[in-house]
């Protein structure tokens, strides 16, 4: 009976670094599934359940006998543009609100995709509340029913 016992000497530091480093790989491959895995199957979702024909959809705007057009540009699942086209310079003097409430709105509304929950000053409420109705106008005809 010869047997050769071997002794195999563990420093302690070097364990508890090999654990943290299995840990450490573990947690990284469980988030890269996670955030991998997930975004393809919410892609395949969007794609097959489109929120809009995409194109361009104007709604027509007059205040005081002068006409304008509320441009708003889709795909199929974001609002891309919004602005304001065949604006006269009449109507820019008369109504100096309009763009810069404009910009403010179109950036609530590419943030949330949404025309529900904006928030505008009491300052220019009406304006607002024009343009929002013209958007809105516009997303209803880009609407898939």
């Amino acid at each position: 009976m010869s047997s050769k016992t071997k002794i195999v000497v563990l420093h302690m530091k070097e364990v508890i670094y090999t654990g943290i480093f299995v840990v450490l790989a573990i947690v990284l491959a469980v988030l890269m599934f996670i955030m991998f895995g997930s975004k393809k199957n919410d892609e395949a979702a969007n794609v097959s359940n489109p929120r809009f024909h995409a194109g361009v959809y104007n709604t027509s705007v007059t205040l005081n006998d002068n006409t304008f057009d509320v441009e708003v540009t889709v795909d199929a699942d974001h609002i891309n543009a919004i602005s304001l086209v065949n604006l006269s310079e009449t109507t820019t003097a008369m109504y100096p609100l309009m763009e810069p409430t404009l910009e403010d709105l179109a950036s609530q509304i590419y943030t949330t995709q949404s025309t529900e929950g904006i928030t505008y000053s009491e300052d220019n409420k009406y304006t607002s509340m024009l343009l929002l109705d013209a958007i809105n106008s516009a997303l209803d005809k880009a609407e898939i029913k």
